[in-house]
């Protein structure tokens, strides 16, 4: 049988980065401490390949949606490391392909509530990307009916823009029409 070796210590970035690439779990990286979790269950999936695609396609050409991408939270050690589920930025950066999105780069960030990450979502992510001057933060849960609840960054903390199971606009980061209906049915 091989034994996997786990850290046994705060990482640095560098440490991060030579970790071997596994696909089979959720990993995040929060003030050096290396957090695994399961993989998202189908509904997440759907919602998070969906709530891309909305956003996608109403985005502007210099900007664009893309789910699962890693961004640097913290940099200086211990550092910290989060995978919103979708994540807005601009085109130009996508299109560099970095292996992570600085979160000066993050224009708008989602976290799909799962079982096991309702208080990550909702007050440790909520302080985090705060902190790190995410303008845009959602947190879309999928218990029927779905909703997603929209921040804007004010003054350093974030304020409800928009809490809703029902289609609504907003006018930030750009005019945005968003169908909570439509990210976990079928069709």
């Amino acid at each position: 049988m091989t034994t996997s070796h786990w850290p046994d210590h705060l990482l640095t970035l560098d440490e991060w980065d030579a970790l071997p690439e596994d696909n089979s779990r959720h990993y995040e990286l929060v003030e050096g401490v290396l957090f695994v979790s399961p993989k998202p269950a189908p509904l997440h999936q759907r919602a998070m390949y969906r709530l891309t695609a909305q956003l996608d396609d109403q985005l502007p050409d210099e900007l664009t949606a893309l789910p699962d991408v890693e961004i640097t939270v913290e940099a200086a050690y211990p550092a910290t490391i989060r995978a919103p589920d979708v994540v807005v930025t601009h085109a130009q950066r996508a299109e560099a392909n970095h292996a992570r999105l600085d979160a000066d780069d993050v224009i708008l960030a989602v976290e799909i509530v799962s079982p096991g990450t309702k208080r990550t979502d909702h007050v440790t992510k909520l302080a985090e990307y705060s902190e790190a001057g995410i303008e845009h933060y959602w947190v879309v849960d999928v218990t029927a009916p779905t909703t997603v609840t929209a921040y804007r960054l004010v003054d350093g903390v974030y304020e409800i823009v928009a809490d809703n199971a029902e289609p609504f606009s907003l006018s930030e980061p750009t005019p945005l029409t968003i169908d909570p209906t439509r990210l976990t049915s079928r069709r």
